[in-house]
């Protein structure tokens, strides 16, 4: 397993990264994966629908008639947009939690993927109680991050989306960090590598919705290869050359 110091060193001397080649490598990948992609994204979106309903249920969800109450302008533009942030942050966590274990599921596939292993199609690993606990910890402080952000309006916003995008992906590999460290080697990847990430992010979130060219519903199945330049990017600072425990749990150990 890296230790923090370790993978914060490597962070800091991480070589330049070819643009072009972090765009070619997401499509190869993503020719792979995704089915695996879609299969994740599907899962992400009926958590979040129903997530969504329990907060309705129980009252908890932002006023869905707030502009028909009062009326659309600018004023009113802007205390919906604060409300929305405020007020949909239980809902938020939860959402975000999930959305962190069922992506860090995601990235241990490609990670077995990327490196010829017996893939392990499991993806709600990080649902054991052991790491939830954690990803429920991680949506709290991504929401923290998130919601101040989005209160600053828009350009902090993009700016906190590329660190926040780490999260999954460190955690995928680091389970035996603490929060806080995973938070902050989140961070120290994401302001080192915040250009071409956002750069990828945005041209294959791009090619991700060409999906949408099928009825809307394609969306899903294209729109996994928005988050394979992170996974790409940390296999080229990190990478996957000290295996941890959590990979070598249920693999064959060569004694059948």
């Amino acid at each position: 397993m890296q230790s923090f110091n370790t993978i914060t060193k490597k962070i800091n001397t991480a070589p330049d990264l070819s643009f072009g080649d972090i765009i070619n490598d997401a499509i190869e990948l993503f020719k792979k994966v995704w089915i695996k992609g879609f299969l994740t994204i599907l899962i992400i979106a009926v958590a979040a629908i129903a997530v969504s309903f329990i907060f309705q249920l129980i009252g908890l969800a932002p006023d869905s008639l707030y502009f028909v109450d009062n009326g659309f302008n600018l004023e009113t533009l802007v205390g919906f947009y604060s409300q929305n942030a405020i007020y949909s942050i239980p809902q938020t966590i939860m959402v975000s939690a999930l959305t962190i274990a069922l992506m860090a599921a995601f990235y241990r596939i490609c990670k077995q993927v990327s490196l010829g292993q017996n893939v392990n199609d499991d993806y709600f690993y990080f649902f054991k109680k052991e790491y939830f606990t954690k990803a429920l910890m991680l949506g709290m402080i991504y929401t923290a991050i998130a919601t101040i952000a989005q209160l600053l309006l828009l350009i902090p916003y993009i700016y906190a989306i590329v660190p926040l995008s780490y999260f999954s992906i460190i955690f995928s590999n680091n389970p035996h960090l603490r929060e806080i460290e995973i938070v902050k080697l989140s961070f120290a990847i994401g302001n080192k590598k915040w250009l071409i990430s956002f750069g990828s992010l945005f041209v294959c979130s791009i090619l991700g919705m060409l999906g949408i060219i099928a009825c809307g519903i394609g969306v899903l199945l294209t729109i996994s290869i928005a988050y394979l330049p992170f996974f790409l990017i940390y296999k080229d600072v990190i990478g996957f050359d000290e295996q941890s425990e959590i990979d070598l749990i249920g693999e064959d150990n060569g004694f059948n």
